[in-house]
C-alpha cells in the first residue's frame, strides 16, 4: 500500500542518505510522495507522481538541512485517486495555533468517525477524513483549555484506540513538540537506533543496520531522539482478511 519514515533527534542530523534510500521504493510506491521537514518553520513538499521519476524531490532532498523531526510517505493509491491532495503528508493548525502534520499507511474500513468528512475534505482519501476527524477531536479538547504535553499524548492515544478496531492504523503523528508512532498489523513497521539521541522508523529498513520490530497496537511518544510516553497496548490488532491479502498481492503483480 504505502510506505513511512520518521525521524526524531536531540541534535539536527543529515538523513539525506536515508530519504534517498527510502523513496527509491516507489518503484512499487508509484502513485505519489511527500516528505514534511523542518527549515525555519515546517515545510511539507508532495506531488502525485513517482518519487523516482520526480525532477522536484531530489532538490528538495539536496536542500535539506539536518533535521531534528521528519516524516516522508510514498503512497500506493488504494482509497482515492491519484492527485495532489491525496498525498501525503496531511498538515494543519489547531484553534490554538499548533501545527499537526499526519502520514498514513493503512485503510480506514470502518468509517463510523470519519466518514461525515467526505463533504469537506480536500481530496478523496480515508487517511485524509481520518486526520480531519483527529483535528476536530484535538480542537473541542481546546475548549477546556491548552492541553499539556501529556494530555495531548493521552487525546491522541485515545483516538487512534478508538479508531483501531477493524481499520488498519500505522501511522506517525507530529505536533511540533512530540513524534506519535503507531503500528496495528504485525510485521509492518521497524525502528533503527542512530546513536543514544536518534530513532529512525521505516516500514521498509533503508541503509542497513539493526531493525527491531516496533510494538504492536501501542502509541508511543518521542521527543528528541527519546521515548516520553507509551500507552497501554490495545486490543485494535489489525487482522487482515483472505480478501485483503489477495488483494494486496494483487496490487504488486
Amino acid at each position: 500500500m504505502c510506505e513511512l519514515l520518521g525521524f526524531t533527534s536531540a541534535k539536527p542530523t543529515d538523513i539525506s542518505d536515508y530519504l534517498l534510500e527510502f523513496f527509491s521504493h516507489s518503484i512499487r510506491h508509484p502513485h505519489g510522495w511527500g516528505i514534511m521537514r523542518e527549515n525555519n518553520g515546517r515545510e511539507i513538499f508532495k506531488e502525485p507522481v513517482k518519487a523516482c521519476d520526480s525532477s522536484l524531490l531530489p532538490s528538495v532532498i539536496k536542500s535539506t538541512p539536518p533535521q531534528k523531526t521528519a516524516l516522508a510517505h510514498i503512497r500506493f493509491a488504494t482509497v482515492g485517486s491519484i492527485k495532489a491532495a491525496n498525498c501525503h503528508p496531511f498538515t494543519a493548525s489547531d484553534n490554538s495555533g499548533r501545527e499537526w502534520t499526519l502520514i498514513h499507511n493503512g485503510t480506514v474500513f470502518s468509517g463510523r468517525n470519519t466518514h461525515r468528512y467526505a463533504a469537506v475534505q480536500s481530496g478523496d482519501t480515508d487517511s485524509e477524513r481520518l486526520f480531519l476527524s483527529m483535528m476536530d477531536r484535538i480542537n473541542s479538547q481546546l475548549e477546556k483549555g491548552i492541553p499539556s504535553e501529556r494530555a495531548r499524548f493521552e487525546m491522541i492515544n485515545d483516538f487512534i484506540v478508538e479508531n483501531s478496531p477493524r481499520n488498519k492504523l500505522n501511522l506517525m503523528i507530529y505536533d511540533g513538540d512530540l513524534l506519535y508512532v503507531h503500528k496495528n498489523l504485525k510485521n509492518t513497521l521497524s525502528f533503527r537506533r542512530l546513536g543514544s539521541s536518534s530513532i529512525l522508523f521505516a516500514t521498509s529498513p533503508v541503509c542497513g543496520g539493526e531493525w527491531v520490530p516496533f510494538p504492536m497496537a501501542q502509541v508511543i511518544a518521542y521527543k528528541n531522539g527519546r521515548e516520553v510516553l507509551r500507552g497501554v497496548r490495545h486490543k485494535g490488532v489489525f487482522v487482515p482478511t483472505l480478501e485483503y491479502v489477495t488483494a494486496m498481492d494483487a496490487m504488486y503483480i
